[in-house]
């Protein structure tokens, strides 16, 4: 069977991965457990949501179903943050004799669940068509994602990534951790670009190490499993109870949906949308960019580059008004947050300056109102202006935000790269 978890964690602590990895431990006493744990990440716009918006699948080939459901349900209640008022777990149980129908609307549940608002009633509608086993804490939310993450183990077409997550000993939760971030930056330059979104080289901090109290010491992402393992082989850190290799749809742009006008646009959506500058952006208190786009019919929309994307800012702030480019991000409320951008085109800008005496080649001064321009040596007059065209300190390609900036499933531009579907990519900026 697949079983499907979710919202077992709150902000201050616990991780379902976490709990994902000690369940795949102890349910061997029940069956033969697959080592393709599964971490999925939802709709990242979902304001309920903890911190990553996660749920997890394993599955187990077992002789004694309902021994598992009831050793599940149990840790999962035991594991919970059920003190936390958001946080409502939701455990889904998937036999592997469901029809090929049924798949396929598990399929499609999984990719609405990444890139829409789906209620709880829709999940438990659909749990009891398909006389599904599960189990709902408190209000049940989690058993959207529970079922979502059933739906990953069958869709074949989903990209997908790695992250290896470490974990601490029990006694350490809530403490400092340590892992001597000289080693991870050495793993990251041996293993780059296979292994991605460790580090920010810029700010010069790893970003794979979490800040709140939960039992993760690290997560390593990447999309080839030997180099992910040869970065962890290079670091240092404190003691770690258990680890576990995760497959992901992190870093493939799944919840991005391609629409063709800004008119389409709903709010807690992510989308992929061609515009063209319509104002010079705007810096707002606290250092956030404003900028304002439309659409070939003239619709508007406000998109923000907020103060944690730091050098990302810099490129938006440059861009005029007539810049043709195109936007991914999120949709909150009536902004859409960026997370990468694709300067298609740059409008010429000219500066009109007094000309140039064609023989002294000096230029010129005002010979006075509505008189024209004189020669201060030979007193030659003009009557003509000079047009400059002004060089725009950005170039077309694409940018991104940076690292600790970036939203678990947007696509780094050095996996675009890999994959080779453009060829005109500008590095990260």
């Amino acid at each position: 069977m697949i079983i499907g978890i979710d919202d077992t964690d709150s902000r201050e602590g616990m991780c379902t991965t976490y709990l994902c990895t000690t369940l795949a431990d102890e349910l061997i006493e029940f069956g033969e457990v697959s080592k393709d744990l599964l971490l999925i990440r939802l709709n990242p716009t979902i304001p309920y949501k903890t911190r990553g918006n996660a749920a997890v699948a394993l599955q187990i080939n077992t002789e004694v179903p309902q021994d598992v459901i009831k050793h599940v349900s149990k840790r999962v209640f035991q594991l919970s943050r059920l003190s936390d008022e958001n946080t409502n777990p939701g455990i889904v149980f998937v036999p592997d004799n469901i029809s090929k129908n049924a798949q396929s609307q598990l399929v499609a549940f999984f990719r609405e669940a990444t890139r829409s608002v789906i209620e709880i009633n829709s999940a438990i509608s659909m749990i009891n068509r398909m006389s599904l086993e599960y189990k709902g804490f408190k209000n049940g939310r989690g058993l959207i994602g529970a079922l979502a993450a059933c739906g990953a183990v069958f869709d074949d077409k989903m990209d997908y990534t790695y992250e290896y997550i470490a974990y601490r000993k029990r006694e350490a939760w809530g403490n400092l951790r340590y892992v001597d971030e000289k080693t991870i930056f050495m793993a990251h330059k041996k293993t780059y670009p296979k292994t991605w979104d460790n580090v920010d080289t810029t700010a010069k901090k790893a970003v794979c190490i979490p800040k709140s109290g939960d039992p993760v010491l690290y997560g390593i992402r990447g999309s080839c499993i030997e180099s992910i393992f040869q970065f962890i082989s290079m670091l240092k850190s404190e003691s770690v109870e258990n680890s576990a290799l995760f497959r992901t749809n992190q870093g493939t742009d799944m919840h991005i949906l391609a629409v063709d006008t800004i008119k389409k646009i709903v709010n807690m959506k992510s989308y992929k949308v061609r515009c063209i500058v319509d104002s010079i952006p705007k810096t707002l208190h606290g250092g956030h960019i404003i900028l304002r786009v439309c659409d070939d019919y003239g619709y508007k929309l406000d998109c923000a580059a907020y103060e944690p994307t730091k050098q990302f800012r810099h490129i938006i702030k440059k861009l005029l008004p007539g810049d043709i480019v195109v936007l991914f991000g999120s949709v909150m409320g009536s902004t859409l947050n960026i997370e990468k951008i694709h300067i298609k085109t740059l409008t010429k800008y000219y500066e009109i300056i007094n000309p140039i005496c064609p023989s002294c080649k000096k230029r010129m001064e005002s010979a006075g109102k509505n008189k024209g321009y004189r020669c201060k040596k030979c007193k030659k007059n003009s009557s003509l202006k000079q047009a400059i065209e002004l060089k725009r300190d950005i170039s077309p390609g694409f940018y991104e935000v940076p690292p600790g900036a970036r939203r678990h499933l947007a696509k780094p531009l050095i996996r675009i790269m890999q994959q080779g579907r453009h060829s005109n990519i500008f590095p990260s900026t």
